[in-house]
């Protein structure tokens, strides 16, 4: 018996960048973002893995890696991202689920997961698929919401919230919205195959207070100087974890050079996440699996993956 597919946080239809990003006030939250990926990723790379890519916020700072893929469930999530980073063998846009990604495995020698893991109902089983996915030596940079922030602590020892920020377990403060303790992040990164090589603590003046009376080039000044405490307390809204695939030989600065490049098939990095077939065998609209005969969409450029979105072939 197969267990439930955990609940999946689909953005279709939903204007996240312009209303959160674009228009909402975030520059510093975005800033800040950009210091932390410059300090953990990777001068350059083959091929790296974007998790919750959204519409494509962070992408333009993975310029050091010949290529980039984005996933998200939402198929317009990636119409946004394919209108601002435009179409290129550079940039492969894929519509799946975390729970069950359709990639071979030990492919990417990088991943990212920012502002993705606080929609897992099952963190653990999605930081798992992560790892069948990297290679050994694979770098992963992991952003998560944290439950043992300042602002939770001070609030539960004021009595004004009934949720323990020091316990282990998540808390969902909304439907499908979860803070995580960093022990607990740390604990299931072990159990799924990482070794966690650093920790920054990121969005320290995250408050509009601070944001409207100390000018941004100021804050992100400061900002910067504080991610380093990140290995030593976790007390911000924020963390980002870089860890490394464990697996044959320890864990080092770049990942084989078994990669797929520019010239490399697109069907060759596909299986089916169905059955685990591969390859999958190109067709004009679709890449059509020959072992269970799903033919997974492919519309308007963007590789479809999500449960439902199939059909089945005649065999």
């Amino acid at each position: 018996m197969t267990c439930a597919r955990p609940p999946v946080c689909d953005y279709t239809d939903s204007d996240y960048q312009t209303s959160f990003w674009d228009q909402g006030g975030r520059a510093y939250e975005d800033q800040a973002e950009g210091v932390a990926l410059r300090r953990l990723l990777p001068a350059s790379g083959k091929l790296l893995l974007e998790l919750g890519a959204g519409a494509g916020r962070n992408t333009s700072r993975y310029h050091g890696f010949e290529r980039i893929v984005l996933l998200d469930y939402s198929h317009t999530q990636l119409e946004q991202a394919q209108a601002r980073l435009g179409r290129s063998e550079r940039y492969v846009f894929v519509a799946a689920d975390v729970y069950r990604l359709p990639f071979v495995p030990s492919l990417f020698e990088t991943a990212t997961m920012i502002r993705t893991l606080h929609h897992m109902a099952n963190a653990p089983l999605a930081l798992r698929q992560v790892r069948q996915v990297l290679q050994p030596g694979a770098v992963f940079i992991l952003e998560f919401a944290n439950k043992r922030n300042l602002k939770a602590i001070l609030r539960y020892l004021l009595r004004r919230q009934t949720w323990n920020p020091f316990k282990l377990e998540p808390v969902e403060f909304s439907a499908l919205n979860f803070d995580f303790h960093p022990q607990a992040v740390r604990q299931w990164l072990v159990e799924s195959g990482f070794a966690v090589q650093r920790q920054l603590t990121v969005s320290h003046f995250r408050m509009g207070l601070f944001k409207r009376l100390i000018p941004l080039k100021m804050l992100l000044a400061m900002e910067s100087t504080l991610q380093l405490t990140g290995n030593w307390w976790q007390l911000t809204p924020s963390v980002f974890v870089r860890a490394c695939a464990v697996g044959a030989g320890e864990c080092k600065n770049h990942a084989s050079e078994s990669i797929p490049t520019l010239n490399t098939s697109i069907s060759d990095i596909f299986r089916c996440p169905e059955c685990g077939c591969a390859p999958l065998t190109e067709q004009t609209d679709a890449l059509a699996c020959p072992r269970c005969a799903r033919r997974w969409a492919v519309r308007d450029g963007i590789y479809d993956f999500c449960l439902g979105n199939f059909s089945t072939t005649q065999k």
